[in-house]
């Protein structure tokens, strides 16, 4: 038994050695490099679109050297192509993304479609020619689809499209039409693709939490299950054999090693980069020697603020059957995973209640099941089942929709 101690100590510092918290280095390493590329990430698409407004507004300039004297006005063309030069460098320089410059992007734009009827000649404005940005103005169209993805981006079409239709002055060309079209597609289309993009990202990061604590609660199950575990098994095996006061104990040791061996089995609660718990890793540290908590093999993920509700129901459901179920009643915690739900099960084989039972404890005033059950789990979307008889049991489902509080 000593050697084996001592080889299980040489490995736990060795393993020790390799990592400096609860992730391990390679763990934390993919974390890091996960939570940089969704910086990265977004920088690129910012630069992409900083790559388009050059592009486009050289266009724009060459375009006016071919039709500078057609303009009633060509030093005020070159005048405004001055400005949303300025404007390209300042946001290129200072990468500046708050809203306030985006507006102001969209708002610029807009005036230089605008300036194209006061500084071109009319019967080029009437025959539909290009506006002075020309396709410069879809430029804050992709900022807003990059923003806040393809609503916003189909905003910023309609906008500029609006200037256009009142640059000709309502009189609606091929060209003019065609302009428009495109812009609508190139919000829209953009800006879904961006949110898709990003759900994508989110999925992925959510998949390196995941991998990570799955990988360092692998490491960690066998230097505890070679020293802890068998430390309260013997703790537990041996004070029942003593009995009196060792027998309680064994008791707490047994519960304790219950505990710890579905906190193992599960792993620690860890929230995604969406703001979602795994239920059955929070609901399997409520596992004793009476309790018993099982689950699908992969994570159940709900809304954080859905998984504390559950929990918190849980809690109260067990600490009912405690109290009214009897001294030698057992729970157990089903947790099943559906595509628009989850629902969490808690059942004893205690002595039950009658009919009308709890109608009767409200009308009472005592509101335990109502007030810790019911309304925690009402108040995130979902609905709470109650089935009880006399010498049967009791059954309290909870049912929590996925939907409520996902983000996309």
């Amino acid at each position: 038994m000593s050697g084996s101690r001592a080889r299980l100590s040489r490995r736990a510092r060795a393993r020790a050695r390799g990592r400096s918290g609860i992730i391990g280095p390679v763990e934390r390493s993919a974390v890091v490099t996960s939570e940089g590329g969704l910086v990265a990430d977004d920088a690129r698409l910012w630069r992409a679109v900083g790559v388009f407004r050059v592009a486009a507004l050289l266009y724009a300039g060459l375009l006016h050297v071919r039709v500078d004297d057609e303009y009633r006005h060509g030093w005020g063309g070159w005048a405004v192509l001055a400005v949303l030069a300025v404007w390209t460098g300042y946001l290129l320089v200072r990468a500046d993304r708050r809203p306030r410059a985006l507006w102001a992007d969209l708002a610029l734009a807009c005036a230089a479609v605008l300036a194209t009827r006061f500084l071109d000649d009319p019967e080029r404005v009437v025959a539909g020619a290009q506006t002075l940005p020309s396709i410069y103005a879809a430029s804050p169209v992709l900022a807003f689809a990059v923003w806040r993805g393809w609503r916003a981006g189909l905003g910023a079409a309609l906008t500029v499209a609006a200037a256009d239709v009142a640059e000709v002055g309502g009189r609606l060309s091929t060209t003019t039409v065609n302009n428009i079209v495109l812009l609508v597609l190139a919000g829209t289309v953009v800006g879904y693709a961006v949110e898709l993009f990003r759900a994508g990202r989110r999925d992925l990061a959510r998949a390196v939490a995941v991998e990570a604590a799955s990988r360092e609660r692998e490491r960690l199950a066998a230097d505890i299950h070679d020293s802890v575990l068998q430390v309260l098994a013997y703790v537990r095996k041996r004070g029942g054999e003593v009995g009196g006061e060792a027998a309680e104990i064994a008791r707490l040791a047994g519960e304790q090693e219950v505990r710890l061996r579905a906190l193992i089995a599960t792993g620690e609660p860890v929230s995604t980069a969406g703001g979602e718990q795994d239920v059955r890793a929070v609901l399997g540290a409520l596992a004793t020697g009476r309790v018993s908590v099982t689950g699908p093999a992969e994570p159940v993920l709900v809304p954080a603020r859905a998984a504390g509700a559950v929990c918190g129901a849980v809690r109260a459901a067990l600490d009912n059957v405690a109290q009214h179920a009897g001294p030698a009643a057992l729970a157990w915690v089903l947790v099943e995973d559906e595509d628009d739900a989850v629902t969490v099960t808690v059942r004893d084989d205690g002595v039950g209640m009658p009919a009308g039972r709890l109608d009767a404890a409200e009308h009472e005033g005592r509101l335990g099941v109502v007030a810790s059950i019911r309304g925690r789990i009402e108040d995130v979307g979902g609905t709470v089942s109650v089935v009880s008889a006399p010498g049967e049991g009791t059954e309290v489902e909870l049912r929590v929709p996925r939907a409520r509080g996902r983000t996309t």
